[in-house]
């Protein structure tokens, strides 16, 4: 099975750079083909990426969005012929539109043993603004179908004009995953678990709800506020996923919150922060194990202080004001460098340093959630 990647943008945007930085950092052991199609540039970006072994097939004599979408699923058939790579990446033109770009892969995979991957906007945080009032159309188009978005040059904006930018964007799209952090302070290998759709922290997050509660021994003195009559699981997270807990679930949560996921799984971006899981629940109101438990998640580029966090968390056991909170999470820019890191569960959290990751987000979850008062007491 290939993977194939498209990394759209408009010219200038960085996308080359992205591309070599993935190719070097994320994907040095992998059989990558590269595939440029410059609309008005001579394959200017030709030696640079030579020289990180990749072969190309260059395509400067036209746009894929316009008229030759069939020569381009011919070059894109002769690729996996000739080369068999593990991964295609895509660098469409930078005046392309991201839907025609998709749309002429999935035409060229008919017969193939290919799937297209994931469709990535990388966008000049400094030029948001001016590119949707002059350029909408094409712009729009490459935000709106891109799975991850990738702003470049973030480390030249003030905080509030980027929040501004990233909420513009989500106007457009509301699902994607934005990525804030300045490139130089990432790992290619975060950006590409991120593109990848293994960096879910709302889906994390659940599964661990919904295990604590499925292994959970409701007994007859069970204080949990569980009916103690056994419960069907209809869950919908069909995650095939291992996780290696060696705390038990107490209703305490007296476990160690410094474990780390790593997700190596794939699924499609679908970051609906205000989404219900829906379970069966009694008319009673008894908090048992498949009751509808909500999620609630915001994305921010801004910077946190130690003891903003604190009184966050603090507020969060306030049952009457937010709602029942399960389970918290989040990683964040510190005011004095680095990353803040927090878990909670209630009773009890854990706040500590951690590596930049690729925006600021929380993930709260839990039942009857009161979101507006989650966002107000989460945004800055």
């Amino acid at each position: 099975m290939t993977k194939i990647d498209i990394v759209s943008g408009f010219l200038g945007a960085g996308k080359t750079t992205l591309i070599g930085k993935l190719l070097k950092e994320a994907l040095a052991d992998t059989k990558v083909v590269l595939i440029e199609n410059e609309f008005g540039e001579i394959g200017i970006d030709g030696g640079f990426l030579k020289e990180a072994g990749i072969e190309i097939k260059e395509m400067n004599s036209g746009c894929i969005c316009c008229s030759l979408v069939g020569d381009f699923g011919e070059s894109l058939r002769e690729v996996l012929d000739t080369y068999t790579p593990e991964r295609v990446m895509i660098e469409p033109s930078g005046v392309g539109k991201l839907s025609d770009v998709m749309k002429a892969v999935q035409d060229a995979m008919t017969d193939r043993n290919v799937e297209l991957n994931s469709a990535v906007a990388v966008v000049d945080a400094c030029k948001c603004k001016m590119y949707i009032k002059n350029f909408g159309e094409f712009f729009i188009n490459q935000i709106e179908h891109a799975g991850t978005i990738i702003l470049s040059r973030t480390d030249k904006l003030s905080e509030d004009k980027l929040t501004a930018c990233v909420e513009m964007i989500r106007q457009y799209n509301d699902k994607a995953t934005v990525i804030t952090t300045p490139w130089d302070a990432l790992d290619g290998r975060d950006i590409l678990a991120t593109i990848e759709g293994a960096k879910d922290l709302e889906a994390e997050l659940m599964r661990e709800v919904m295990e604590h509660h499925e292994e959970h021994d409701h007994g007859s003195d069970c204080t949990c506020g569980c009916h103690d009559h056994e419960h069907e699981h209809h869950h919908e997270h069909d995650h095939d996923h291992e996780h290696d807990h060696d705390h038990e679930h107490e209703h305490e949560h007296e476990h160690d919150h410094d474990h780390e996921h790593d997700h190596d799984h794939e699924h499609e971006h679908e970051h609906h922060h205000d989404h219900e899981h829906h379970h069966h629940h009694d008319h009673e109101g008894h908090h048992h194990a498949d009751e509808i438990f909500t999620s609630w998640g915001l994305e921010t580029p801004a910077a946190y202080t130690r003891t903003e966090i604190d009184h966050i968390l603090e507020q969060l056991g306030n049952e009457e004001v937010y709602g029942l909170v399960l389970r918290a999470k989040g990683m964040v820019p510190d005011v004095e460098g680095g990353w803040i890191y927090f878990d909670y569960v209630p009773e009890e959290s854990n706040v500590r340093g951690g590596k930049p990751d690729v925006t600021g987000k929380f993930c709260v979850i839990g039942s009857k959630l009161n979101e507006d008062k989650l966002e107000e007491l989460f945004h800055k």
